[in-house]
């Protein structure tokens, strides 16, 4: 008899992993809708931040041997762009050198890392921005070492998230 039970139990035990998987963790299809829902979520954020279309701009996250550089460039013919990008890079290098980082977390709906050593550091950090033919450019740099490091990882979330390459 208890083997009988046994038998009868394995075609339902075999029918419970796909349930379980959808439950906890989706299928591989939800999971990649519910990561395409959130990066077009982070998108519209980042329009909404930054005034400038995030399909048709090219985000740039460099880490460089001294800190890295954000580059922000529209479209060739979008000009109004330009200068929203400009403008948007002068507003933040100074809330960065303030130690304001609440567009990043806007952005990206929550903290982002590197950013409380960041913060805490500030005063070791320089937010250098240029302007560039289509857009503009941050450069962060420090010679602090722990600043360093903030910063690496703070770019490099940033590339992940905006999927511009790299780590």
């Amino acid at each position: 008899m208890k083997f009988f039970i046994l038998i009868l139990a394995i075609p339902a035990i075999a029918a419970a992993p796909p349930i379980v998987r959808a439950q906890s963790h989706g299928t591989p299809h939800e999971h990649h809708t519910q990561r395409d829902t959130a990066f077009s979520e982070m998108q519209q954020r980042g329009q909404n931040a930054m005034g400038v279309d995030q399909y048709t701009s090219a985000h740039t996250f460099e880490a460089l041997a001294y800190g890295g550089r954000i580059v922000l460039q529209a479209a060739p013919t979008d000009t109004a762009a330009v200068a929203r990008i400009r403008a948007h890079f002068r507003l933040i290098a100074r809330a960065f050198a303030r130690g304001d980082f609440a567009i990043p977390g806007f952005v990206h709906a929550g903290e982002v890392p590197g950013i409380r050593v960041m913060t805490a550091r500030r005063k070791a950090i320089r937010f250098l921005v240029s302007d560039l033919p289509l857009g503009a450019e941050m450069r962060i740099t420090t010679r602090d070492k722990k600043a360093l490091r903030a910063i690496r990882e703070f770019l490099a979330f940033q590339r992940r998230e905006h999927h511009t390459g790299g780590e």
